[in-house]
């Protein structure tokens, strides 16, 4: 039994060691094969080397500048010096002030609202200034640009609009924020600005008006002490795109001032305005205004030749046109603050609701008159003492028809020199004896009533009292 134990741990060292001599021969093998590879790569790699530097200084098409931003020695940062300064001060803090030379170039005036009284313009606006803290050696003399990263870390006017109620930096893409820097130090910084500001309106004589607004610029912290506020290029500082129009208005004039702007707690500040002037065009309220008023006052001196006793025709259309003129003036003054001074377009609107109106009037007086005639007429002959003996006349109604004329003493109508005329003769015989042969104490009384008169005056007197209104007007206004 012990020897088969025996022979049994012979046979597992022999296994064992034929395993191990055949592990080191291969790992001999191993480390002769890439002892190999080694030299024989080595010069075809040195060879390939060679022969791509020789293909590069060969080749004028792969030269390139050398990019400076690959260099952590030439960051924009270490070459302005930014962390060696302190920037949250002036340049030149302690000295004279700092001149800031100021350009804008309008890109769009966007809107004037009467109701709100401002306007929205949209414009670049660029500052000139130097700081020598920002001058940086350079070969070329050619300037660096940046993007408004770069803005947060250095010193910048603090502009602001003032008046302004809303405004924002336009952010489309990215901040629209250019800084560009010379070598000497002179800074550039322009950035694109929407504002809406307030202006001063006068509509006294609105819609034949001429407004003249201004946007003002100055600085917040800084007074005339520290920093100079001016236009770089006196008016040429401000350029004006060509296309910019507007629905209501003509852009007539862009000009510049600068005055300086007192604040008792604070100083003396150089301000800087943008001033233009619009005037309105007349045409589109010409359609909206005055056109239908005009011809509203026209329709009512219609009735002026429609029949006096036509009461269901006349009536109407003065109420008509009386409601269409409140219509037209109500219309205008919703679109159009609450001022507590009259417009020009509320004189003419309202002379022109006073013109029909007292075309209604004119009417009630015609209907009143001969509503009066005829009582009277009633009146004196019922007053005839034989009225049964004598044929009676036709009554007169209100919306009849018959032939004004002379009534004789038998009460017959017969028309006054063979035509019809606008006035009644009313001669009626209020006592008679009659004898044999001849007549006694004859007595008569004649009273002449003329209403027609009041309609043939006013076909002349309204058209003629609106043409020269209408004269007067336009020539103050226009």
């Amino acid at each position: 039994m012990l020897t088969v134990h025996k022979m049994h741990f012979s046979i597992f060292l022999l296994l064992w060691g034929w395993v191990l001599s055949t592990e080191c021969r291969v790992h001999r093998q191993g480390k002769e094969i890439h002892e190999v590879y080694k030299k024989g790569s080595r010069p075809q790699r040195q060879r390939r080397e060679a022969h791509s530097n020789g293909h590069k200084q060969g080749s004028p098409i792969l030269k390139r500048s050398p990019d400076i931003t690959k260099s952590p020695l030439t960051k924009s940062e270490q070459l302005l010096r930014i962390d060696d300064h302190d920037f949250s001060m002036r340049p030149g803090f302690g000295g004279p002030a700092i001149p800031v030379g100021v350009d804008v170039q309008v890109e769009s005036l966007d809107s004037i609202s009467e109701v709100d009284m401002d306007f929205t313009m949209t414009l670049y606006l660029r500052h000139y200034w130097k700081d020598e803290r920002l001058s940086f050696p350079s070969t070329n003399n050619q300037s660096m640009t940046f993007d408004g990263r770069l803005v947060k870390k250095i010193w910048v006017p603090d502009m602001f609009f003032v008046h302004s109620k809303r405004s924002f930096i336009h952010d489309t893409t990215t901040d629209n924020v250019m800084l560009r820097v010379q070598p000497d130090g002179k800074v550039l910084y322009s950035l694109r600005v929407t504002v809406t500001a307030m202006c001063n309106m006068d509509f006294s004589r609105f819609p034949l008006d001429t407004q003249t607004c201004s946007l003002e610029i100055e600085s917040y912290a800084y007074t005339e002490d520290d920093l100079m506020l001016y236009w770089k290029n006196g008016n040429d500082s401000l350029k004006t795109d060509e296309r910019i129009s507007l629905s209501q208005f003509l852009i007539q004039e862009f000009h510049t001032t600068a005055k300086l702007a007192f604040y008792s707690s604070t100083g003396w500040y150089n301000r800087l305005y943008i001033n233009f002037t619009l005037r309105r065009h007349i045409f589109f309220f010409l359609l909206q205004t005055y056109f239908p008023a005009t011809l509203m006052v026209m329709l009512s001196w219609v009735s002026f030749w429609i029949d006096r006793r036509a009461v269901p025709a006349r009536v109407p259309l003065g109420i008509t046109t009386v409601l269409t003129m409140s219509t037209i003036i109500t219309g205008v003054n919703a679109s159009m603050p609450r001022v507590s001074y009259i417009k020009a377009v509320d004189i003419y609107l309202w002379v022109s609701f006073v013109f029909v109106f007292l075309s209604v009037l004119e009417y009630a007086a015609v209907n009143y008159l001969t509503t009066v005639q005829e009582r009277k007429e009633r009146k004196l002959r019922d007053k005839l003492p034989c009225a049964c003996s004598l044929p009676q006349p036709r009554p007169m109604m209100v919306d009849g028809s018959y032939n004004d004329g002379d009534v004789n003493e038998l009460g017959h109508y017969v028309s006054e020199n063979g035509d019809k005329q606008d006035r009644m003769m009313v001669q009626l015989a209020l006592g008679s004896e009659r004898g044999s042969g001849r007549r006694k104490n004859q007595r008569y009384v004649s009273m002449r009533i003329d209403t027609h008169a009041i309609d043939k005056y006013s076909r002349i007197i309204f058209p003629g009292a609106y043409i020269l209104f209408n004269l007067i007007y336009w020539s103050i206004f226009s």
